[in-house]
Order: C-alpha cells, then sequence, then structure tokens
C-alpha cells in the first residue's frame, strides 16, 4: 500500500521570540511570510507598544529587531 498525499498544510509565516524593550519578558510573534518592513505591536505582557522591524535575506530567512514605539 502506497501513503497517501500529505495533508499538513503550507507554511504562512513563521513565529519569533523577542524580548519586550520596557518590561524585557519574552514573547512569541507571529510574521507573515511576505511580511517585510516594519509595525507597531503592542507586548503581550505590559501592553507597551513596540516597533518591530522586520528584514529578510535572500534565502528568506526573517530577522526582527524590536524596540519601543515614540
Amino acid at each position: 500500500m502506497t501513503p497517501g498525499p500529505s495533508l499538513t498544510a503550507p507554511t504562512m509565516g513563521e513565529s519569533q521570540i523577542v524580548r519586550c524593550p520596557y518590561c524585557h519578558e519574552t514573547c512569541e510573534v507571529w510574521i507573515d511570510i511576505d511580511l517585510e518592513g516594519s509595525f507597531v505591536q503592542d507586548c503581550e505582557v505590559c501592553c507597551r507598544p513596540w516597533v518591530l522591524y522586520v528584514q529578510r535575506n535572500d534565502e528568506g530567512d526573517v530577522h526582527v529587531d524590536v524596540t519601543r514605539a515614540q
């Protein structure tokens, strides 16, 4: 008997672990596969706003920097 087709969904992004620049807790953020640039997101722990800077290299690997929102 041959195995059937795979039932796993294609990856639509990935999670990254970042550290809040205010409370210094680690939080998981979801980065969509086509997301690049900067956006504001609130910390899940202290609710203060961050600016996330998302960059991708030629292979599609993600690099995320987090700073305090002004």
